[in-house]
C-alpha cells in the first residue's frame, strides 16, 4: 500500500500524540511538523528526523505533504485548513472543526471544490467500547433503547481558553448520540453556566429523538476526578461503558457482567482510518458533514441556554 506523507499542524500536548502515531502507522510517512514556538518545532523535527517549521504556510509551500492533521486552537483551524484544502491537501482536523457552523459550510464548500478528504477528530467513534456498544444495542438482545447518558467531567485543562465546555467536550457526546441512535435529534434543551471561567464550564444538555429515544448528556470542568462513561438503558437491560479503561458491563435478570473487548488505542484507530481514506480513495468513517452536524448542536445548546428554552427544528434560534 502507497504510504500517504503526513504533516503535523500544531504540536503541543495532543499534536506530539498525532506524531508518535505517524511515526507508527504503516500506511503513512511523517514528513513535516509546524508549532508557532519554534524551538518546540525544532526539537521534535530532530526526534522524528522530519523537515520542521514555526509558520504552517511555510509547512504547505515546502513541506512535500499530501495532507495534514490540524492540532491548534479552534480559533485558528478555519484559516489553517481552508489555506490546506485550497492547496489541494487532505485535512484532518481536531474538534470542534472550526469555531462556528457558517465557517464549518465554507469548509466543507471548499473541500467538496477541491475534491480533498476532510476528516474531523471524533475519536470516541473509534474507541472500541463505543462499537461494541453500537453492535450489542443493534443486535436488539436488549430490546429497546430508551436513554443514553453521558457523563464527561473532569478539571478545567488549562490548554484550553477559545471555546466552553460544550465545544470543547461535550461535542464528543453529541456526536456519539448521533453515531449511537443513527438519526438527528428533533428537539433540544440544555442548562450551562460559568462558576469560573470565561466560557461556560458546565452544562447539561437533553436531547429528544424520534419515538422514546431520548439523550441527556453532563459535561464540566469543575468535577476533581476525571470521568468519561456512557450508560445506555435498554428495555431489559443497562449497557455501561468506561470510555477510559473500554470496560463495559452489562445488568439484566442474569446479573452483572463485564462484555468488555480488547484494549486498543482510539487515536491510533482514527488516524489509521483518515490515512486509509485518502489511500483508498474511501469517505472517512467520520465527515466534515458530521463535525457540521456537532457543531451546530452544540451551538442550538448554547443558545438554549441562553434564551432558556426548547429548540425544535419548527422554532431554531434567531
Amino acid at each position: 500500500m502507497k504510504r500517504l506523507k503526513v504533516g503535523v499542524i500544531g504540536a503541543g500536548s495532543w499534536g506530539k500524540n498525532h506524531l508518535r502515531v505517524f511515526s507508527e502507522l504503516e500506511t503513512a510517512e511523517l514528513v513535516a511538523v509546524c508549532d508557532r514556538e519554534e524551538a518546540r518545532a525544532k526539537s521534535l523535527g530532530e526526534r522524528y528526523d522530519i523537515a520542521y517549521y514555526s509558520r504552517f504556510k511555510d509547512l504547505l509551500e515546502r513541506g512535500a505533504v499530501e495532507a495534514v492533521t490540524i492540532c491548534t486552537p479552534t480559533t485558528t483551524h478555519f484559516e489553517i485548513a481552508f489555506e490546506a484544502i485550497e492547496r489541494g491537501r487532505h485535512v484532518f482536523v481536531e474538534k470542534p472543526m472550526v469555531s462556528t457552523s457558517e465557517e464549518a459550510e465554507r469548509l466543507l464548500a471548499k473541500a467538496e471544490e477541491k475534491g480533498v478528504k476532510l476528516m474531523v477528530g471524533f475519536i470516541e467513534r473509534f474507541n472500541p467500547g463505543v462499537q461494541r456498544v453500537k453492535s450489542l444495542i443493534e443486535s436488539g438482545v436488549f430490546g429497546e433503547v430508551v436513554l443514553a447518558f453521558a457523563r464527561r467531567v473532569g478539571r478545567w485543562p488549562e490548554r484550553i481558553g477559545d471555546v466552553g465546555v460544550v465545544k470543547d467536550t461535550a461535542i464528543h457526546d453529541l456526536d456519539i448520540m448521533r453515531f449511537i441512535f443513527e438519526q438527528e435529534p428533533l428537539s433540544l434543551y440544555a442548562r450551562m453556566g460559568s462558576l469560573g471561567h470565561r466560557y461556560e464550564d458546565y452544562a447539561q444538555i437533553m436531547l429528544g429523538f424520534h419515538g422514546i429515544q431520548t439523550g441527556f448528556i453532563e459535561a464540566n470542568w469543575l468535577t476533581p476526578q476525571k470521568k468519561r462513561t456512557l450508560t445506555v438503558t435498554c428495555e431489559n437491560a443497562i449497557v455501561t461503558l468506561d470510555y477510559l479503561t473500554q470496560k463495559i458491563s452489562v445488568e439484566d435478570v442474569y446479573g452483572l457482567r463485564d462484555v468488555s473487548s480488547k484494549w486498543e488505542e482510539p487515536l491510533m484507530r482514527e488516524l489509521r482510518d483518515f490515512v486509509e481514506s485518502v489511500v483508498k480513495d474511501r469517505t472517512p468513517s467520520v465527515t466534515g458533514m458530521d463535525g457540521l452536524k456537532a457543531l451546530t448542536l452544540a451551538e442550538l445548546a448554547i443558545a438554549s441556554a441562553e434564551k432558556n428554552t426548547v429548540i425544535t427544528s419548527a422554532n431554531p434560534p434567531e
